[in-house]
C-alpha cells in the first residue's frame, strides 16, 4: 500500500506540473479552443459549400472532431519533455525519483481532461451549426470512441518525447507535425480505400484497441530505453545547458 500511495503521488506531481503551466499560460486557450474551433468550422463550412450528404458529412467531421482530440492530448503528453527542454531544466526532472510511466501518465491524465472539453466544444458546434448529433449513439460507444483517440494520443505523444530525447531541439516540430501526418493517411477525409486497404473489416474494436494498446506499451518501452540511453550518453544534461 505505501508504494502504490507513493506511485500515484509521483504520478500526481506531473498531473499538478502540467496543470499549473497550462493555467498560467495565456496562449493555451488556443490550443484548447482557438484552433480546434477554427479548423472545426473551416472543414464544416466547406462541406456544406460542396452541398455533401449528411452521410458523407457526418464522415467528415467525425474525423476532424477525432483529430482536433488526438491533437490536444497528444501535445500534453509531449509538454512534460518539451517544457522542460526550453527551459533547460530537463535534467532536474529525471533527477527526482520518478518513473518514466509515471511522467507519461500524469501528463496523459491533463491531456485527457482538457481534450475532453474539446471534444464537448465542437460536438455542441456540430449539433448547433450542422445539424449532427454527436451524442446520438449513445453513452456506451462515445466512451469506447474516446477510449480510442485517448491510447492514440498517448501513444503519438511518447513519440514526441522519444525524438526529443534521441534529436533534443530539432525534435519538437513534431509535436505539432505527428498529428497533421496522421490526418493524411488515417482516412478523416476520405476513405482509406485511396491507399488499397479495405474500408471495413471483421472485429473492429476488437483490431483497433488491440492495435492502440500494442502502439502504446511499445512505445512505453521504446521510451524507457531511450531515456536510460539519454542518461548514460550524457544527453539529459546537455540537453539543460
Amino acid at each position: 500500500m505505501l508504494n502504490l500511495q507513493k506511485a500515484l503521488i509521483q504520478t500526481w506531481a506531473f498531473v499538478f506540473k502540467n496543470w499549473i503551466i497550462a493555467k498560467r499560460n495565456v496562449f493555451s486557450l488556443f490550443e484548447i479552443l482557438f484552433w480546434p474551433v477554427v479548423g472545426f468550422f473551416s472543414v464544416g463550412f466547406l462541406t456544406s459549400f460542396l452541398e455533401l450528404d449528411p452521410n458523407k458529412t457526418g464522415f467528415i467531421l467525425v474525423g476532424i472532431i477525432a483529430m482536433s482530440v488526438i491533437q490536444v492530448c497528444q501535445i500534453d503528453v509531449a509538454y512534460v519533455l518539451l517544457y522542460d527542454l526550453w527551459s533547460k531544466s530537463l535534467k532536474h526532472t529525471f533527477i527526482a525519483p520518478v518513473q518514466s510511466s509515471q511522467l507519461i501518465l500524469g501528463s496523459w491524465l491533463i491531456g485527457v481532461v482538457r481534450s475532453f472539453f474539446v471534444f464537448l466544444v465542437l460536438s455542441v458546434c456540430s449539433s448547433l451549426v450542422f445539424g449532427f448529433d454527436f451524442w446520438r449513439p449513445g453513452i456506451g460507444p462515445l466512451v469506447l470512441f474516446l477510449l480510442g483517440l485517448f491510447l492514440t494520443a498517448a501513444s503519438v505523444g511518447m513519440s514526441v518525447c522519444i525524438l526529443v530525447l534521441l534529436f533534443g531541439y530539432m525534435a519538437d516540430i513534431a509535436a505539432w507535425s505527428l498529428s497533421s501526418l496522421m490526418a493524411l493517411v488515417c482516412g478523416i477525409y476520405y476513405p482509406v480505400s485511396i491507399y488499397g486497404f479495405n474500408e471495413g473489416f471483421k472485429n473492429v474494436l476488437g483490431w483497433g484497441f488491440g492495435l492502440a494498446g500494442l502502439y502504446v506499451i511499445v512505445e512505453a518501452i521504446l521510451f524507457k530505453a531511450v531515456l536510460q540511453r539519454a542518461r548514460r550518453t550524457g544527453v539529459l544534461i546537455k540537453l539543460s545547458e
